[in-house]
C-alpha cells in the first residue's frame, strides 16, 4: 500500500531535505577538498555517499523526534492556533539556524583538523571566549553571521511562498493517518540510539574516507558522550600483575633500585654518576611546531632560521615523537612522564593533583617551579593542573587558584606588560619579557628555578606584532612559525646579557604538530617534532638518534645532571638503552599507537588490535601479521599508565 506524507509533515519533509542537501553538499566539498589524499575508485566513492547519507537519515531523525511527538499528540482543534504558529516557527527557525550554522563550522573545522567534529570541538564549547575570540580575529564574522542568516531567511521565505506552512497549520489529519511517520521516525531514532556508533563508518583504512562517511552533528555528540573511554571497557587487556611486571622490565634499569615491595608502585631510587649540576632550567614549549618547520627535516623554506641555526649547537634529539595531537597531551606527557590515555587528557580530568611529575623531581632539588602562559591558564583546565602540581603560575587571567590542595602563588601579566594580544594571550615576545623578569628576581635572591612556559603565537590566527618579521600579521601559518622562531632567538640574546645566563640551561620543544591529519588514522609523521637541549655545557653538542617519546625527555636531561633522585616516572634516560629498546608512543583521543622496530602496533577501542610495518621514506603503513610480543608490550604500557590513574597510583608516594 502507498503511503503519502500527509500535507501536516511537509514543513517537516522540508526540513529534514534541507538537512540532507546541506550535509551532502559539504560531504561533496570535502570530497573534492581532500581528493589527493583519497585512494579513489569508484566503489569507495559509493560507499562514501551511502554511508555518509546512512548517518545523515539517523542524525535528522533526532531533530525530527521532538516535533514528530509534538505533531502527534496535539488536538486537530489547535492546529494553525497562535500556539501553534508560535512552536512551529521558533522550532523551524532553530533548527535551520542550527544546520546552516554546523555547515559554516564543519568548513571552518576541516580547514585546520581535516577532521569531522571530534573531542576538540567538544572542548572549544567549555573555553567559549577563548575560541569566540579566535573566530572573530581568524573570519570576518559580520559577514558570515550575514550570509548564515540570509541563507536560513531564503529558506523560510521559500518555504512560505511554497505554501508549506499553510499546508502544516491548516491541514487536519486522524491519529491513524500520524502513526505511520511518527512510527517510521521512532524507530529510526531508536535504532541509531541503541546500535550504531561513530565508529561504524569508519570502513576504509583511508582516514579521510573514513572521516567523509561520518556526519558532522553526530559525530559531535558521539565525541560529547565518550570524551573520557574507560580503558578495560573499550580496549584489550592482560592480567594487570603481567603488564605491571612487563613495563617494569623496561623502566627499571641498572642504576636504579626500587624502593618499596608494592607490585604496583614505580617508585624508585634513580642513582647517576658523576658530579651533579644544579643549572637553572627553562623550558620552552612551542605551541603547534612541526620538526618539518626546519631545513634540517627537510623544509623548503627557511621558515625558522634561527632554530636551525642553534641546532650545531644543542643536543638535539633527532627521533623523538609527541605522544598526542592537542597541547594538554604534550603537558601530560612531559609533566607526568606517562604515555598518553583514551579519551581526554589527565590535564583535564579530576583526581589530577598532587601528581608525582617533573616539578616533584626539580623541587627535590631546590628548585622553584613556575608555569608561564599568555593565556589565561583556566583554558584546557592548565592552571588547576599545574597549580595542583607544585607549580606557582604566571598568566594572564583575573582569577585566584581554588582549593585546598593549592598551595600554589599566581601572578598576573599586567596590561602595561603587554604589547600585543589576541585571542589566546600575549604575544611570545611579552612572555618572555616576564620570564626574563622573574628569572632576574630568582637570581637576586639565589634561587634555582625552573620555568615552563607554554607559547601562544603559533596558533590560529596567526596574528603577532606588526614589522618584526617580513611576513604581515595574520597571513597565515608560515608567518606565525616565522615570528616564533624569531621572539626566541630574541629572548635567548636577551638571555645572554643575564648575570644567570652561564648557569642556565635552555630547552625547547614542541607540545605536537601543526597537523596530524594524514591518510592513516595515526600518521607517524605528523607527530614527529624537535626538541633541543641548548647551553649544557658539560655534553659536546651533538644529535641523538634514538627514537623516543616526549615522556622520556625529562628522565634522559636528568640523568645529563648527574642526578640521584627518586622518581615514579615511566619514561626513560635513553642515554642508557639498548637500541633494540627503543620504542615510542603516539594516540590520537580512541586510537593508542605504540612504535619499534619499524613496526606501529594500534589498539582501537572495539578491543581489537592492528600492526604494521612503517615504511619511513614514503610515510606508508602497510598491513602485516601481528607480532604477540609487540601486542603484550603496548597493552601493557597503556593498561598500565591506566591503572596507575584510576587506582590514585600517580600521587606521590611518601
Amino acid at each position: 500500500m502507498n503511503y503519502k506524507v500527509p500535507h501536516r509533515y511537509k514543513l517537516l519533509v522540508v526540513f529534514a531535505s534541507v538537512f540532507l542537501i546541506l550535509s551532502t553538499v559539504t560531504r561533496v566539498a570535502f570530497y573534492i577538498w581532500s581528493f589527493e589524499e583519497i585512494d579513489f575508485s569508484l566503489i569507495s566513492l559509493l560507499r562514501i555517499i551511502f554511508t555518509g547519507l546512512f548517518f545523515d537519515v539517523g542524525t535528522i531523525s533526532y531533530f525530527l523526534l521532538p516535533y514528530i511527538l509534538y505533531l502527534l499528540f496535539l488536538p486537530n482543534k489547535y492546529c494553525g492556533s497562535l500556539f501553534d504558529k508560535i512552536i512551529t516557527h521558533f522550532a523551524y527557525f532553530v533548527g535551520l539556524i542550527t544546520f546552516v550554522f554546523t555547515t559554516f563550522a564543519e568548513f571552518t573545522f576541516w580547514e585546520e583538523f581535516q577532521n569531522r567534529f571530534n573531542f576538540i570541538s567538544v572542548d572549544y564549547l567549555i573555553y567559549t571566549s577563548e575560541v569566540i575570540q579566535n573566530i572573530n580575529q581568524s573570519y570576518n564574522v559580520p559577514i558570515s553571521l550575514s550570509v548564515i542568516l540570509g541563507i536560513v531567511f531564503l529558506i523560510i521565505y521559500l518555504s512560505h511562498k511554497k505554501q508549506y506552512f499553510y499546508k502544516t497549520f491548516y491541514t487536519q489529519i486522524s491519529l491513524k493517518e500520524k502513526i505511520p511517520f511518527a512510527l517510521l521516525i521512532i524507530f529510526i531514532f531508536t535504532f541509531f540510539s541503541l546500535f550504531i556508533k561513530n565508529e561504524s563508518a569508519e570502513w576504509s583504512d583511508n582516514r579521510y574516507e573514513n572521516e567523509l562517511s561520518k556526519a558532522g552533528i553526530y559525530s559531535f555528540f558521539a565525541a560529547f558522550k565518550n570524551n573520557e573511554l574507560s580503558y578495560p571497557n573499550f580496549y584489550l587487556t592482560k592480567n594487570v600483575d603481567d603488564s605491571f611486571k612487563k613495563v617494569k622490565q623496561y623502566v627499571i634499569a641498572e642504576n636504579m633500585q626500587l624502593a618499596t615491595p608494592n607490585k604496583y608502585s614505580f617508585k624508585r631510587k634513580v642513582i647517576n654518576e658523576g658530579e651533579e649540576l644544579k643549572p637553572n632550567v627553562i623550558f620552552i614549549c612551542i605551541e603547534s611546531f612541526s620538526a618539518e618547520f626546519l631545513k634540517r627535516y627537510g623544509s623548503r623554506y627557511n621558515m625558522a632560521p634561527h632554530i636551525d641555526s642553534l641546532i650545531p649547537k644543542c643536543i638535539s634529539f633527532t627521533n623523538l615523537y609527541a605522544t598526542g595531537t592537542r597541547t594538554v597531551r604534550g603537558m601530560e606527557a612531559i609533566t607526568l612522564s606517562i604515555p598518553p590515555s583514551p579519551g581526554r587528557s589527565v590535564v583535564k580530568r579530576n583526581n589530577n593533583t598532587g601528581l608525582f611529575n617533573i616539578g616533584t623531581i626539580f623541587k627535590e632539588k631546590g628548585y622553584k617551579n613556575v608555569f608561564f602562559y599568555g593565556g589565561d591558564g583556566y583554558f584546557d583546565n592548565m592552571n588547576n593542573f599545574f597549580g595542583g602540581n607544585g607549580f606557582d603560575i604566571v598568566d594572564r587571567g583575573r582569577g585566584y587558584l581554588m582549593g585546598d590542595e593549592f598551595t600554589s602563588k599566581r601572578t598576573n601579566i599586567e596590561d602595561d606588560e603587554v604589547t600585543f594580544e589576541n585571542a589566546w594571550g600575549v604575544c611570545d615576545e611579552d612572555i618572555y619579557r616576564k620570564v626574563l623578569k622573574e628569572a632576574d628576581e630568582n637570581f637576586k635572591n639565589n634561587q634555582l628555578f625552573f620555568n615552563f612556559i607554554m607559547t601562544t603565537s603559533n596558533h590560529r590566527p596567526y596574528t603577532y606584532p606588526e614589522n618584526k618579521i617580513a611576513i604581515p600579521s595574520g597571513h597565515g601559518r608560515d608567518g606565525a612559525v616565522e615570528y616564533t622562531d624569531f621572539a626566541i632567538h630574541d629572548f635567548l640574546e636577551k638571555a645572554k646579557t643575564k648575570p644567570w645566563f652561564s648557569n642556565t640551561v635552555f630547552i625547547i620543544m614542541a607540545d605536537h604538530c601543526a597537523s596530524s591529519a594524514g591518510k592513516q588514522a595515526l600518521d607517524i609523521s605528523k607527530y614527529h617534532i624537535p626538541a633541543l637541549i641548548y647551553n649544557l655545557k658539560t655534553k659536546a653538542p651533538q644529535e641523538i638518534s634514538t627514537l623516543c617519546s616526549q615522556i622520556d625527555f625529562f628522565p634522559t636531561l636528568f640523568g645529563y645532571f648527574n642526578w640521584d633522585y627518586t622518581s615514579q616516572l615511566l619514561g626513560r634516560d635513553i642515554s642508557k638503552i639498548k637500541s633494540e629498546d627503543e620504542f615510542t608512543f603516539i594516540a590520537n583521543y580512541r586510537k593508542m599507537g605504540f612504535l619499534k622496530n619499524g613496526y606501529l602496533t594500534v589498539l582501537n577501542e572495539q578491543k581489537s588490535a592492528n600492526f604494521y610495518q612503517w615504511n619511513k621514506e614514503n610515510n606508508q603503513l602497510h598491513d602485516v601479521p601481528m607480532d604477540s610480543t609487540l601486542l603484550h608490550q603496548t597493552i601493557s604500557y597503556y593498561q598500565v599508565s591506566d591503572y596507575l590513574y584510576q587506582n590514585g597510583l600517580l600521587k606521590i608516594e611518601e
